[in-house]
């Protein structure tokens, strides 16, 4: 009976954001409800929600606040647009997509998914009309790129909730998401494309060039202020894993923690860019305005999941799913991608499973590995309840079957390709 509220309450949450509800107000009636349903007293159902609220936000809303500080002062000091120039350069016309693909990865690590697709895709148009590519062709492994590290790479919105909700070591997360990211963007990003997308060079292929702002940062400065936290956080998580005593460990220690390491970062960003600290502090504001409501909808599914674990509905989950003999990093990945397709939303989706699949973690899940599990399922087959697919659909001009088998296919590539990822590294950890 638990589990028909909790599809009756998902039912419900569809059809609050099918009618246009902000989805943090429609998570938090939800929850409200469903806890309700499921027999909770109103005080323990107020109580779980302040809990879930807490537990999710307490470890990761500075982290996110200082990630989208670091995207935005990356992006407002040039420093995004330089590492597209400098990559487009080297690589040159013959290898553009490769080009395309480690420029997503690049800047889609410090900044979030629709802020990289904005940053990015005048450049993908600008390159396209000079060689005389389809659009698609340079498109694809950007939007590739972009989604896994989306999905599978703190400092974003999704990987840093679940790793709280799962008490999952961000440094872990961060390097098994590397793991993924690199095989999996090239896969979907560049092999999928020259697949489906018909080749055809124009007569302006001798002629492409990418001009650069005179005012950018240099290079090295543009590379070392974009990878600063991924590096500073391996690092903290490598040192902090040699088990025997050493002077600077607790250097490591301080590190691996991703508020410290983020904090370093922006404190780094800011001392060595070319505007002024006020300027800078402008783009640190607006950074954390742009992610605001992100940041509040993270809070709601906080509190739906606390609801669910409360209520034992993910212990009636586990106990039914025991005799069928499956990877418990299969089924947080399947009951994450059901919701994904039900509900379009990925940051919802994998918060809503969360709740379910969190009694999972232990023998045969590590709970990093169902960071990524959880993480791969919400990429999975996005369609016309997604944002991501309209965005995709209106700025490269599709009709709606061209964009299913473009974006939706890879997107779904991705999903698959993750869980098999993920699996594949559980054999050997």
């Amino acid at each position: 009976m638990s589990l028909f509220i909790v599809l009756l309450g998902i039912l419900l949450l569809f059809i609050l954001i099918i009618k246009k509800l902000n989805p943090m107000i429609a998570l938090l009636l939800v929850a409200i409800v469903t806890g309700l349903l499921l027999g909770m007293p109103a005080a323990k159902v107020m109580a779980a929600i302040s809990t879930g609220i807490g537990s999710t936000l307490g470890s990761m809303v500075m982290v996110l606040a200082l990630g989208a500080m670091m995207g935005k002062l990356i992006e407002d000091s040039g420093s995004a647009r330089k590492i597209v120039f400098i990559l487009i350069k080297a690589f040159g016309q013959k290898n553009i997509q490769w080009a395309v693909l480690i420029t997503g990865l690049l800047v889609g690590i410090p900044l979030f998914y629709n802020a990289g697709f904005v940053v990015l895709i005048p450049l993908v148009f600008a390159i396209a009309s000079a060689t005389g590519l389809p659009k698609l062709y340079i498109g694809i492994p950007m939007a590739a790129a972009l989604s896994v590290t989306h999905g599978f790479l703190p400092p974003h919105p999704g990987p840093v909730s679940l790793a709280a909700i799962f008490h999952a070591d961000i440094g872990k997360t961060l390097i098994y998401g590397l793991m993924l990211s690199i095989p999996i963007a090239i896969i979907a990003g560049i092999y999928f494309p020259r697949l489906i997308i018909k080749k055809s060079l124009g007569e302006a292929t001798t002629q492409f060039k990418i001009s650069e702002d005179e005012h950018s940062p240099s290079g090295l400065k543009s590379f070392f202020t974009a990878l600063l936290p991924v590096f500073l956080i391996i690092a903290g998580t490598i040192g902090t894993a040699i088990t025997q005593p050493y002077l600077l460990k607790p250097v490591f220690i301080f590190l691996a923690d991703p508020t410290a390491a983020l904090l370093i970062a922006v404190l780094i960003t800011v001392l060595v860019q070319d505007n002024s600290i006020s300027k800078a502090m402008e783009s640190c504001v607006e950074g954390v305005k742009s992610i605001a409501m992100i940041i509040l909808i993270i809070a709601a599914g906080g509190a739906f999941k606390q609801i669910l674990v409360d209520s034992g509905v993910g212990e009636t989950v586990k106990i039914l799913t025991m005799g069928l003999n499956l990877s418990p990093l299969f089924l947080a990945w399947l009951i994450t991608a059901s919701l994904r397709v039900t509900l379009g939303s990925a940051t919802v989706a994998a918060l809503t499973a969360s709740g379910i699949v969190l009694p999972f973690i232990g023998i045969g899940a590590s709970p990093e590995l169902m960071v990524l599990s959880v993480g791969a399922g919400s990429l999975m087959f996005s369609h016309v309840n997604d944002t991501g697919f309209w965005m995709f659909k209106e700025y490269f001009e599709l009709n709606l079957k061209q964009t299913f088998k473009t974006w939706t296919m890879m997107e779904t590539i991705v999903s698959i390709l993750g869980l098999l990822g993920v699996l594949l590294i559980n054999n050997f950890v």
